[in-house]
């Protein structure tokens, strides 16, 4: 049995059990638990009555957060040679073609997000096998395809925060919705926004109740349960 330590039973005593029904507590408790020595992660756990193995009980979306994640997204824009010169103005961080394409084939992957334009994803095909896994082959529905007149635009949603979401195979969706740092009306503002857009997303083949039990915690701190009706 994993021995813990005296930082995390303290933060355990913090919770105590409690189901929180008021989201102002539960993440006033959220950042007294996040004690680490750096500024950690907050962490959103849902629990949903899908099977992901269904193509109608697929949960992938993207949301953009009011307040961002905290965190700074380096975009790749892979587009045609002649396009280049103008996706380089859009504000991406790296910029290519075949050149890219290569890169990547290589295994030299220097960015967390890869947008294409659409007469760039035939040529994608064969770098499924490394984009994939990790999550970051472009696809209509997250917004990762876009022309290049829309290259700008949609560049300044991601930065700005958007970013996709899924449910993993056992139908439990993991989103980082900001830093311990952020006040505590920007986590309240992030979350709420994560728990419309997964209730908007509903997938068209889930029966009954859809969401089963929502955590928030942060990266070293332990599991806080919320009552779904605090979110009503």
């Amino acid at each position: 049995m994993r021995k813990l330590s005296r930082r995390y039973k303290e933060n355990l005593n913090k919770i105590n059990n409690t189901i929180y029904s008021d989201l102002n507590n539960a993440i006033q408790v959220l950042k007294e638990t996040a004690t680490a020595k750096f500024i950690e992660t907050v962490e959103l756990h849902a629990n949903l009555n899908i099977n992901p193995k269904y193509a109608d009980q697929q949960l992938r979306a993207t949301v953009t957060l009011p307040n961002g994640t905290g965190k700074t997204v380096r975009i790749a824009v892979l587009t045609t040679p002649e396009n280049v010169p103008e996706a380089e103005s859009t504000g991406a961080d790296l910029v290519g073609s075949d050149d890219l394409i290569l890169q990547i084939s290589q295994g030299s992957i220097a960015f967390d997000l890869l947008i294409a334009t659409p007469d760039m994803m035939p040529k994608l095909a064969k770098l499924g096998r490394i984009l994939g896994p990790r999550g970051l082959m472009p696809a209509p529905k997250s917004g990762t395809v876009a022309p290049i007149d829309q290259l700008q635009e949609t560049i300044s949603q991601f930065k700005k925060g958007k970013f996709e979401y899924k449910a993993d195979k056992t139908g439990i969706v993991h989103i980082n919705f900001g830093k311990s740092d952020f006040s505590d009306e920007q986590l309240l503002q992030n979350l709420l926004a994560l728990y419309k857009s997964i209730q908007q997303n509903r997938p068209s083949g889930v029966k009954g109740k859809y969401i089963k039990s929502i955590y928030i915690c942060s990266t070293m701190g332990p599991a806080i349960e919320l009552d779904l009706t605090s979110f009503e």
